[in-house]
């Protein structure tokens, strides 16, 4: 039997992908079926695809189906196969993104919190046990997604294997990714596998392996002006393999897409184009801060589609671009970018990027030009070829935009003979059929159309001139908000060629064009905003926050550990809340001046013999929290919570580690807090080497005797050696410096051994394995900062560890204490106070708004953590503004709630909000929840 050779059904060349035969410019929005309720689906689907989107990009995030090791879940709102049936249904391709990391400011950039306890593996490297447990992974999705890629029962047309790994230290990204597509071939997958370049390392990200196309993700400044240089690099380095240019990821404007296009791109993948809502514990840490910020539950960036399902105006612009690249189909899909063209805009204004040229595929070619400015520009186009200024063509350019102008385009592509030689309007549509050929410009103000046209009968205009030379029919259009310019021409074989010349507006709003009415505009929905009087009656019940609120719960998800502390993911807590609760021995009666963490994250609530000492969020640090004024301490809780951990691995932060474990290692009560920066000798290090053993003896008499970092030196960088002497505390057992302040970095070394280094993202430094109590200590310290840099001050912790530990958690098994305190529950009105470390429920019973789509709650407060439960499932984590101690957050509206219409009863939802006063200064107000309809 011969064998069959079966054409891929995705294809490409370096100027071309092509599906099923056909070559197409791929425009993909980011829609994730995780942050979008179930019931909710296809209205979003439906959105993206009647905004002039093709395909979207969807990830699947591994541990929202593996919550615990080995226990999967694809039911419900975790469907993948409902999803991707609706997405084939809707018309649209599907991008697939499992990972295993995924990013997506999503916890852990969706590697399983479980991965972290395991000693000895190295996530995101070629490792044969962590590829052990991706494997496992890829045995679930990867069935499923071949099962719907297109050719099968779906529409998935690529495949993405990890996740900008060029952000990542990958020792061996070739075996790495190697490994990833072996796994994904013996699912019988056979649509393209692709790695995306997250700073533009092709071979970081994708190690260049055989059998994976490497794509880009690009975040540029909108307006940079020569931002298409660097997209023709890459497109020409992928073009040299025989690769188009595919970015996968971009900004959201449609002005940015159309640069990208320009320069030859043929994915256009704004990030996000539809925004969601991270329910549950699923929210991330990430370097978007200084650098440590907290992702909000409201995942918006502001792109085409709101949480809440808002059509924004940025939705009509992708419609526009949609019709400006279908009017053009195949030629625009085959285009070649030009780096070198010979069009230019004459006298160079500035911030006007351009002209940059696609060529299209039958003759023809398209002019870019880009306003980057804030004031509309009178804008020449000359060839550079030709001096004199009567071939300048004009253009009106608005503010902000950029236009795509036809030149020397064949007519015959839409029916009529003769060719546009050039338009100082875009043209974004065309109609045509047996008789007559319409073409849809829209333009700023009066704009100039070029024909070359072998015979016509007649010339009629409305709003227009025309003049004739020969062959050369000149055109210039008139274009009011209320009447739009238009030429008919009736051509020799009695064909009418008809230009309409229309205003923006028009064009984004246009439903569809008659012949007989002309533009039918689509009035866009205003989104609606109805503030209204919600007839929410409040309940309060407040409760003990220094005993664990799982401490009488019994149910399955409740983890308790008895014994030596430990990190939680090490007790198998992997996402929420979770309890410390130790004991201190008592020291000779002596009083504790404060209480010091020990590598802690992300966020810790202290409580010293039931009193509140103070909120701390150490990034994966240490953290000292000093009482108000000395007291003794026997009983201590750490009530902690996994913010979410780190979509994002960055070195500054020991919490920003996509391998970072959160709890914490430790407490203890501090009974000496001294300060220590005065009086150390200091030696400038000059040409010595700042890092050695500093083992020898030597005479220090003489050096001189300054405060720490207060040497005035001559050199740039500083570098220089500081000693001193210090006695410590026999009754202590844990002994930590703080270099308060410090801008540099200092390596300690205690008794002539190495002890560490401090650096101003982890300014503590625990000395306990290297100090023996009551000894004299000899410090020596390799300091070296910018000159200018400050030195802080040196603070040095003589403290007494907790031990007899017990850790509990409960996950979303909260609830089960809500509901417990509910019967005590005393009706209150907003406002409300909670002192200072106070907790307490707050009970309400919500209807759902007059239009079935739920509410948008906005909060007014200060000083209050929020866990929102809409019935059974968290909608939203908030941390209002107030205190010190409150971290950056990002990523969205950081104090509003979003319920969702569909997830109402005929009985309306229950509203059970955990209220955490955590300003240690102040008491926690909670002023009002304002209630909007959707």
């Amino acid at each position: 039997m011969e064998s069959v050779n079966v054409e891929p059904i995705v294809q490409w060349t370096p100027n071309s992908v092509s599906i099923q035969g056909k070559s197409v410019i791929l425009l993909s929005a980011s829609l994730f079926y995780f942050r979008i309720p179930r019931e909710l689906w296809r209205e979003r689907l439906a959105q993206v695809k009647a905004y002039g989107y093709n395909c979207i990009d969807v990830y699947f995030p591994w541990n929202y189906h593996e919550l615990r090791e080995g226990e999967w879940d694809f039911n419900g709102q975790r469907d993948v196969e409902a999803f991707l049936e609706a997405a084939r249904e809707e018309g649209l391709w599907v991008i697939a993104r499992p990972g295993p990391y995924i990013c997506s400011e999503w916890d852990g950039g969706a590697l399983p919190a479980y991965l972290l306890a395991k000693d000895g593996m190295r996530i995101r490297q070629n490792d044969p046990v962590f590829l052990m447990h991706v494997s496992r992974w890829f045995e679930q999705i990867m069935p499923i997604l071949s099962r719907f890629q297109l050719g099968a029962a779906g529409s998935v047309i690529a495949i993405q294997l990890d996740n900008e790994l060029d952000f990542f230290d990958c020792k061996d990204p070739q075996g790495y990714i190697a490994a990833l597509r072996d796994m994904t071939l013996k699912a019988n997958v056979t649509v393209p596998l692709i790695a995306c370049a997250g700073q533009g390392g092709l071979i970081e990200a994708s190690g260049l392996t055989e059998g994976v196309m490497p794509t880009c993700n690009f975040y540029p400044d909108d307006r940079d002006p020569i931002f298409e240089q660097k997209v023709h690099s890459y497109r020409s380095i992928l073009a040299g393999m025989g690769y188009p240019l595919l970015v996968t990821e971009t900004n959201r404007s449609h002005y940015l897409l159309r640069r990208l296009l320009s320069a030859g791109a043929k994915l256009l993948g704004p990030y996000l184009q539809v925004s969601g809502t991270d329910f549950g514990f699923t929210n991330a840490t990430n370097n978007w801060g200084r650098p440590l910020a907290f992702m909000t539950s409201d995942y918006d960036f502001g792109g085409m589609i709101s949480p809440e399902g808002i059509v924004r105006g940025e939705a009509y612009e992708g419609r526009l671009l949609t019709r400006v690249i279908g009017t053009y189909g195949d030629a625009i899909a085959q285009a070649e970018a030009e780096f070198e063209t010979d069009w230019k805009l004459a006298d160079e204004p500035a911030q006007a990027f351009g002209p940059h040229e696609l060529k299209l595929q039958g003759g023809g070619s398209l002019l870019f030009v880009t306003n980057g400015d804030n004031e509309a520009k009178q804008i020449d186009i000359q060839s550079r070829h030709l001096e004199s200024s009567s071939e300048l063509y004009p253009l009106s350019l608005p503010s902000g935009r950029s236009i795509i102008l036809p030149v020397d385009v064949p007519l015959e592509r839409w029916g009529a003979s003769g060719k546009l030689i050039y338009a100082g309007a875009e043209l974004f549509h065309v109609e045509a059929d047996d008789q007559r050929t319409v073409l849809l410009f829209h333009q700023h103000a009066k704009s100039e159309i070029v024909l070359e046209l072998e015979g016509y009968v007649a010339i009629d205009t409305v709003h227009a001139d025309a003049a004739v030379d020969q062959n050369l029919v000149r055109l210039k259009l008139s274009v009011t908000e209320n009447e739009d310019g238009q030429v008919v021409i009736t051509l020799k074989d009695g064909r009418q060629l008809i230009l309409v010349s229309t205003t923006l507006m028009k064009a984004l709003y246009m439903e569809r064009y008659l012949i007989d009415e002309g533009i039918v505009i689509e009035q866009p929905e205003a989104a609606s905003i109805e503030r209204v009087q919600a007839n929410v009656q409040w309940q309060l019940a407040e409760f003990n926050p220094a005993v664990s609120m799982v401490s009488d719960l019994s149910s399955d998800d409740v983890v308790r550990i008895k014994g030596t502390i430990d990190y939680l993911e090490k007790v198998g807590i992997y996402r929420g809340f979770a309890w410390y609760e130790g004991h201190v021995a008592a020291v000779n009666n002596r009083k504790a001046h404060g209480l010091f963490i020990r590598q802690g994250s992300d966020i810790i609530s202290l409580y010293a013999d039931g009193r509140y000492a103070g909120t701390a969020v150490p990034a994966g640090s240490s953290w000292y929290i000093p009482f108000a004024e000395p007291k003794t301490v026997s009983a201590i809780t750490a009530k902690t919570e996994i913010w979410g951990h780190s979509n994002f691995d960055d070195a500054r932060l020991l919490g920003l580690r996509l391998h970072a474990l959160k709890g914490l290692k430790g407490i203890a009560a501090v009974f000496r807090s001294a300060d220590i920066t005065q009086n150390w000798h200091v030696h400038r290090l000059q040409d010595r080497p700042f890092k050695q053993e500093w083992t020898e003896s030597f005479d220090d008499t003489l050096w001189p005797m300054v405060g720490f970092g207060g040497w005035m030196s001559p050199d740039h960088p500083v570098r220089e050696l500081y000693r001193r002497t210090y006695r410590t505390d026999a009754e202590a057992n844990r002994f930590i410096v703080h270099l308060e302040g410090f801008q540099g970095k200092a390596v300690w070394y205690i008794n002539g051994r190495e002890a560490g280094e401090v650096h101003p993202y982890d300014p503590y430094l625990d000395l306990s394995s290297l100090v023996t109590p009551g000894e004299q200590l000899q410090f020596t310290v390799l300091v070296e900062r910018a000159q200018g840099a400050r030195a802080g001050r040196v603070r040095f912790y003589e403290a007494v560890d907790a031990d007899n530990w017990t850790i509990s958690g409960a996950e979303e098994g909260l609830l089960a204490h809500a509901q417990r305190h509910r019967q005590a529950a005393e009706t209150v009105e907003l406002p409300l106070s909670l002192e200072s470390g106070g907790a307490a429920w707050l009970y309400a019973a919500v209807a759902n708004s007059d239009r079935g789509r739920g509410w948008r709650v906005r909060a007014d407060g200060q000083g209050l953590k929020m866990t929102v439960f809409h019935n059974e499932t968290i909608v939203s984590r908030l941390w209002l503004k107030g205190g010190a101690e409150r971290p950056v957050l990002t990523g969205g509206d950081a104090s509003s709630i979003y319920l969702p219409g569909p997830w109402f009863g005929d009985d309306g939802a229950q509203l059970s909000i955990l209220l955490e006063a955590v300003d240690r200064q102040e008491p926690g107000q909670l002023n009002g929840l304002e209630f909007i309809a959707l």
